[in-house]
C-alpha cells in the first residue's frame, strides 16, 4: 500500500520551524468539543517541546486544519499540509475522517500518528507510515461488554446511526456477548423517535440502551425520554463511544446525564508528567481536560521523540515507530503490530469503564478496568 518517498533532503541549519501538521474537528458536523480539547493537548505540547528547545534548536510549529468531521476535507487538509513541508501528520478525532487520513499519509509518504479514531481497520492494508494511540475499537468494547455482563445486563438494546464505526461497534458488542449469552437488539435511529426507542424497549425486555448516536443530536432528546419513561425507571443508559466525558453532557442533560457509563483511556493514577499537564490542560481549557486531550499531548510528545532521535526526514521518522519508547502522560508508550489494525498500535492504552456520579454529576466513578 506504501508509495516509496521521495530521496531525503538536506535539513534546515537556519533555525526554521519544524512543522507537524495538525488534524482536528473544530466546526460541525464534528464533535467541536472533543476537537478543542484535542487541539489544547496538542498546543500545550508543542509549547512544552520549545521551552526544552525544540528540535536540535528548531522550534516544533503546529499546523493546524478543521476537518469538521469530513473524509474528503481531511484528505484537501494533507495534500495541503504536504506541499507545506510538514514532517508528519498529528490528530483526528474521527474515525471515517481518520481512515482517509491514513490512507493520504500513506500514498503521499508522511508519517501519520492518530491520536484518538478506535476504528480496528483504519487502512485497508498494512502501512509503515501510520501509528495509532488510542485502543482499536474491539479492545475497548470488549472491555465495555464485560462490563455490561458483569452488572447483569444481558438483553441489550443499541440504538444506533448508519455508519462504519456504529456498525462496527455493534458488531463487537454482538460477536462477544453471543457466547456469553446476550443478546443484541438494533434500533435503527434513522427510523424512530425517541418515543419509539421506549416502547421499543419496553417491548424488547431491554435491561440496558447504548447510545451509538451522535451528540448532541440525536442523544440528548433520547436520553430525556428514557429518564422521563416511568415504564423505563430500571434501565441503565450507556455510551460506549464517551459521549458523558465532556461538560457540555452535564450542562446540557444535567442529573439525566448522570450513571451512564462510557469508555474512558485514562489510568487510575496518573504519572507525576501527567499531572503537571493534567492542571496546565485546565487552566487552557478553563474546565476539566478529556481523555481527548491527554491524548494530543500524548501525540506530539511521542512525535517530538521521534523528530530529536531521528530528524526532520519522513522515512526515517515512519521507520522508528518499532523504536518508540517514551513517558506519556498515561503510562510507558511503545509501539507494536496488532493483528487487524494495519498500523503500529500502542498496546497497552489504559482503559476504564467510568460514569458520572448521580451525587456528584462532576465527579467520575470508575466502574471497570481493562
Amino acid at each position: 500500500m506504501s508509495t516509496p518517498p521521495p530521496p531525503p533532503e538536506p535539513e534546515p541549519t537556519d533555525g526554521s520551524s519544524v512543522r507537524i501538521g495538525a488534524l482536528v474537528p473544530l466546526t460541525r458536523p464534528g464533535w467541536v468539543e472533543a476537537g478543542r480539547h484535542l487541539l489544547a493537548g496538542l498546543e500545550l505540547a508543542v509549547h512544552d517541546v520549545n521551552d526544552a528547545g525544540g528540535i536540535a534548536g528548531r522550534p516544533l510549529e503546529l499546523v493546524v486544519r478543521d476537518t469538521a468531521a469530513d473524509p474528503q476535507k481531511a484528505e484537501a487538509a494533507i495534500e495541503e499540509l504536504d506541499r507545506l513541508g510538514v514532517v508528519a501528520l498529528a490528530g483526528e478525532y474521527h474515525s471515517v475522517v481518520a481512515r482517509a487520513a491514513a490512507a493520504r499519509a500513506d500514498a503521499l509518504g508522511l508519517p501519520f500518528l492518530c491520536s484518538s479514531a478506535v476504528l480496528d481497520a483504519l487502512t485497508e492494508q498494512p502501512t509503515e507510515w501510520v501509528a495509532r494511540l488510542c485502543p482499536p475499537q474491539s479492545h475497548g468494547w470488549r472491555i465495555y461488554a464485560d462490563f455490561l455482563l458483569g452488572a447483569g445486563h444481558s438483553r441489550i438494546a443499541v440504538a444506533a446511526q448508519p455508519s462504519v464505526y456504529w456498525a462496527s461497534g455493534t458488531r463487537i458488542l454482538r460477536d462477544h456477548l453471543a457466547p456469553r449469552g446476550g443478546t443484541v437488539i438494533e434500533l435503527d435511529m434513522g427510523a424512530l423517535a425517541p418515543a419509539a426507542v421506549c416502547d421499543a424497549l419496553v417491548d424488547n425486555g431491554a435491561t440496558a440502551l447504548l447510545l451509538l448516536v451522535g451528540h448532541p443530536e440525536p442523544s440528548v432528546p433520547v436520553v430525556k425520554a428514557v429518564r422521563r419513561d416511568q415504564r423505563l425507571a430500571e434501565i441503565m443508559i450507556g455510551a460506549p463511544a464517551g459521549q458523558p466525558e465532556f461538560a457540555e453532557w452535564a450542562a446540557v442533560l444535567g442529573d439525566d446525564g448522570a450513571a451512564v457509563p462510557f469508555l474512558r483511556y485514562l489510568p487510575e493514577r496518573l504519572s507525576p508528567l501527567g499531572a503537571r499537564v493534567e492542571a496546565a490542560l485546565g487552566e487552557r481549557l478553563a474546565e476539566a481536560p478529556s481523555f481527548v486531550a491527554f491524548e494530543g499531548y500524548d501525540t506530539v510528545a511521542v512525535l517530538a521523540d521521534v523528530l530529536r532521535s531521528h530528524g526532520a526526514d519522513r522515512a526515517r521518522a515512519a521507520g522508528s515507530w518499532p523504536r518508540v519508547a517514551v513517558a506519556g502522560t498515561r503510562g510507558q508508550i511503545r509501539f507494536s503490530r496488532r493483528p487487524g489494525t494495519g498500523v503500529w498500535q500502542w498496546a497497552r492504552t489504559p482503559v476504564q469503564v467510568v460514569d458520572r456520579d448521580p451525587a456528584e454529576p462532576d465527579r467520575f466513578r470508575i466502574l471497570h478496568t481493562g
